[in-house]
């Protein structure tokens, strides 16, 4: 599931290409896109033509494009959502889910979705702490990359939990936007077995991983994020590299490039956790 990175870059794609448009018409192509809006696909299109795009906009994994209107349009992408830019007339994606076309009959803009876990909703958006979000986004936590992100808050917040230190790293109301692979990252340079309690951490600890997993997110934003298959790509389609400079996550059997043991796999929260048996070992 797309993470922090690789949503900034499909934000910065739609900053650029869709922001300041006007919507001509909107076609929805299967309903589960739009199961997320109850009033169903006519009422979405109907409320969505002659509105402008103002902004995309993103907290944490979320994503959102902000409406002359004064709602705002909340993308999901699940596991497999693309957002894609398209010439008019360019053939239809297989897993076409929903089509935006413009005023100025300029690019199009594609809701491509082979999974169909992900969709598309209008929201209110309310005032949260001086912020305009869309309703269903207003209890997720700033993310590393917000300029108000207030770093000591955070990892306070973090030692106060009692729980496993990757369990509160993907909590999005404690930190937004940190997910399974770059928390397997921030931990593998942080020296920290995902299993160590919260409790136990230092102030200096807590802060050391959480300023980790933003160094790790930043490396993956330079390169496009991570793509482990052809379903995350930017909005030209386009995937990211990050994975060729993982240290941990999928790395199973490989040696660690700091001690040179294998890395092993653990079973965690009906997901994986990567890590060097050496470098971060269980706590007793």
């Amino acid at each position: 599931m797309p993470e922090l990175p690789e949503v900034e870059v499909v934000r910065r794609g739609l900053q650029a290409h869709v922001a300041g448009r006007t919507i001509a018409a909107v076609d929805v192509f299967h309903p589960r896109a739009i199961r997320r809006h109850p009033a169903g696909p006519l009422d979405f299109a109907a409320r969505l033509a002659g509105v402008r795009l103002d902004a995309a906009r993103r907290r944490g994994k979320y994503l959102w494009l902000d409406l002359s209107s004064g709602d705002a349009v909340l993308a999901h992408l699940g596991m497999s959502g693309q957002m894609l830019v398209q010439p008019p007339g360019a053939p239809d994606e297989k897993h076409l889910r929903a089509r935006f076309a413009f005023a100025d009959n300029g690019p199009e803009l594609r809701f491509v979705d082979q999974r169909t876990f992900g969709g598309l909703s209008i929201e209110d958006v309310v005032d949260v702490a001086g912020d305009r979000l869309p309703a269903p986004v207003a209890h997720i936590a700033r993310d590393p990359m917000d300029p108000a992100f207030d770093l000591a808050a955070a990892s306070r917040a973090l030692r106060s939990r009692r729980t496993e230190v990757k369990r509160a790293l993907l909590d999005q109301t404690l930190v937004s936007g940190i997910g399974n692979i770059y928390a397997d990252e921030a931990l593998w340079l942080t020296r920290l077995h995902w299993s160590r309690r919260t409790d136990t951490l230092s102030p200096r600890k807590a802060t050391d991983l959480i300023t980790a997993a933003t160094s790790v997110m930043n490396a993956a934003l330079g390169v496009g994020g991570t793509s482990f298959d052809a379903l995350y790509v930017n909005v030209n389609g386009q995937s990211g590299y990050f994975d060729r400079s993982l240290n941990a996550y999928g790395q199973e059997g490989l040696p660690c490039n700091r001690c040179g043991r294998p890395l092993i796999r653990e079973p965690f929260m009906n997901r994986s956790s990567f890590s060097c048996p050496h470098c971060q070992p269980r706590p007793a």
